[in-house]
This record gives structure tokens, sequence and C-alpha cells, in this order.
């Protein structure tokens, strides 16, 4: 007989899983496609570059179009240097709560649309639940690309993709697009007291972190503006550095400095224009320290790009989500998903799920069990809808 597991008993087992992104999430991934093999439901497995990560798709139900995506990533951030009171990697329940890493971003809405397989095979869906889960969502969205790319060209296109971030089961229609990109400067060495002969790295380094604070405050000034934005919190587009590291003394002009970026840009903004303005900035500066001296230079990698996901226009996932939930407020966030990757991809995509996004993260993260539970009644009442 096939193994079968309540919501919780399921969020244990990959809560068990220690799929920080830094590493491996194979043991999951084996699970999950043995787990869906014993229901009798093929997988398709998408490996990354290294082998060492993979995505990971499944349809329940007949190959044919207008059926409903249930999106989820496997990995999870680290726990090191948090002081937890429970094992991260094992379920503890205290006081209405599920402590782990990973239950509430976002394991508990994964572990709900596996538990369900049973249901969607005895309920006899008409139209197909599919199940996708992607890897290295948290350090830039890099999995749900190729398996969004695959999922188009291999299965007939369903009608909706629903995203199950923790949103505390409301309807989430929009967020910011995400650039991350990480500044290498290269000066040239010399004794700071001919810094007019050389180039400093890290003086190089912080004119472009003037620029990129300069960009912020200026949009900050404009938003008033654009009362629509204010859903957005804060309703601009913000450009932050977090970390920079450089230099070798206080008397000599640093020959290095990198320094990482996030530009988090606001719907209705064209996402590439902000990198775009950025690599104009980053030319202008290097052709005047070049100018210095012509072994100067700076290059930008760029570590993601996470388009935001839009209000549509009658979208069907939105439809899909309201009446299942019958929250029709208007809810934004500032954070990135994989929605606006489906979108993209040319999928209709919302994202509502279980928890609260401000226990992701957190030493002690947990799911309530009251939101487990709407969890598991939102995709029941799904099932119900392709099955009727």
């Amino acid at each position: 007989m096939p193994q079968t597991f309540t919501p919780r008993e399921m969020l244990a087992r990959l809560v068990a899983f220690p799929t920080v992104s830094r590493d491996s999430n194979l043991p999951l991934i084996d699970f999950v496609e043995s787990y869906l093999a014993e229901h009798g439901i093929a997988s398709t497995r998408l490996p990354d570059e290294t082998g060492e990560k993979a995505s990971l798709y499944a349809t329940v139900g007949p190959a044919t179009a207008g059926g409903t995506i249930l999106s989820g990533h496997t990995d999870v951030v680290p726990v090191d240097g948090q002081a937890w009171m429970t094992d991260p990697w094992t379920l503890t329940e205290r006081e209405g709560r599920l402590y782990g890493r990973g239950t509430c971003d976002m394991k508990g809405f994964c572990a709900t649309a596996l538990a369900l397989v049973p249901q969607m095979l005895s309920a006899d869906v008409k139209r197909p639940v599919q199940i996708a889960l992607s890897y290295d969502e948290e350090v830039g969205c890099l999995g749900a690309p190729p398996m969004i790319a695959h999922m188009r060209a291999h299965t007939p296109p369903a009608a909706t993709a629903i995203i199950g971030e923790p949103t505390m089961m409301q309807v989430v229609n929009g967020h910011k697009g995400i650039w991350g990109l990480m500044t290498h400067v290269e000066g040239f060495e010399v004794h700071s007291s001919l810094v007019h002969t050389g180039v400093s790295a890290v003086m190089t380094a912080a004119r472009l972190i003037g620029w990129l604070d300069g960009q912020m405050a200026a949009n900050k000034a404009a938003w008033i503006n654009h009362p629509e934005r204010i859903a957005y919190d804060p309703p601009y587009t913000t450009l932050h550095v977090g970390r920079i590291e450089g230099g070798t003394a206080h008397n000599i002009t640093a020959r290095r400095c990198a320094f990482s970026t996030d530009i988090r840009v606001i719907p209705g903004e064209d996402l590439d224009m902000w990198f775009d303005r950025y690599i104009a900035e980053v030319k202008r500066v290097e052709a005047e320290i070049r100018a210095v001296r012509p072994e100067a230079s700076i290059t930008v990698d760029v570590i993601s790009r996470t388009p935001g996901c839009q209000p549509e226009q009658d979208g069907a996932a939105e439809t899909l989500a309201r009446q299942m939930t019958g929250d029709n407020g208007q809810h934004k966030v500032a954070y990135a998903t994989e929605a606006g990757q489906f979108q993209e991809g040319g999928y209709s995509a919302v994202i509502c799920g279980p928890g609260s996004i401000e226990q992701a993260h957190q030493p002690n993260e947990y799911i309530t069990l009251d939101q487990l539970d709407a969890g598991e009644a939102f995709l029941r009442r799904v099932i119900d809808r392709m099955a009727a």
C-alpha cells in the first residue's frame, strides 16, 4: 500500500531534510519522487548544473489544459548563529505552533499539497493539479525558470499557478522585482601620499554606492506622485548595498573592492531599465578611473534577476484564489517570489499560502496549527474545483 500522510506528518518529513540553499536538496527530492511513484504518479526531475540540486514537477490527473499548478520551493535559509529553543530539523509542537526551519517558508504549503495527493486521485480531477518544487529560491529564485520553461514545453498549459509563500492565506497579487548584483572594482595601488597617481577601489566603490543611495532618495521623494503604489512598503524602488569588502592598509590606495547590491523595483517600473541605468553609471565612473590608470576596471556580476508579480486584468489565478478564500482585499508585498517568473512564462499566477512572512528566516520559525489547517482547507477546495 502507498504511504499516506496528514499535512502535519508530511511537514515533519520535509523539515527533517536540512535543505539549506548552500547544500543539496536531493534527499528531499528523492523522497518526494518515491512517494509520488507509490501513488502511480510520474515525476520530472530537472537537475542544476552541478547535479547537487534539482527541481521536480508532477501532474496528477489527465494531461489536459486548464489545470492548476501548486508551486513551492524546497530550500531554506541557514540556522547558523540563531538561538533555537528546539532542534530546527525536528518538527516540534508547542502551544498551537509547529516549530522547525521551513515550517512557514515554505514547507508547510509543500507538505499540504503532497499530503493531499490521495484526495486528488480519489476526486478523479477533470483538470490536472501540478505540483512544482524548485530549488535556490532563497538565493535569487534560480531554480524556477528552467522548471517553468520545461513545464511549458512538455505539459498542457495550466490555467493558474498558486505560489504558496506565507501570506496568512491572503491573496497577494503583486510584489517587487529584484536585481541581485555584485560589483567588483579593480584599482591601482600606490602609497596614499601619492593618491593622485593611483586609483582607490574603495573610494571608487563609495562613489557608486553614493549614486545608488541618491537614486533611492530621489525615488522616495517622488513616490507621492504615485498614490497607487501605497500598497507597497516602502512604496518606491529601493537600491541597497548589503556587503562590502576591500583594501589592504590605511596608507595604501585599495587595489580591490567588491560590494553586493539588491535593487527592488516597484511593479510598473521597468526592471531592466534599472539595471541599464546602473551599468551606465558604472561605465561613466570606469572611464574616469581608467583615465588615471588604464589598468583600473569595474565589472558587475548578475547574481539573480527576479521579475515582479504584476496584478493581472481579470487574472484566472487571482480569481480562483479569491473564490477559494473569500479574500477580496488588495494585498501587495515588498519581498519577491517565483510568481513573476510564472507570469513571464505565460501563466496566470498569484501568491497565497499559510503562515506569516514575519516568521520566515527567523530563529524558532513556526507555523500555527490554525494556519496549516487553513492551508489544507484551501487546497481541498482547489482540488474540488478541479474535479467539478
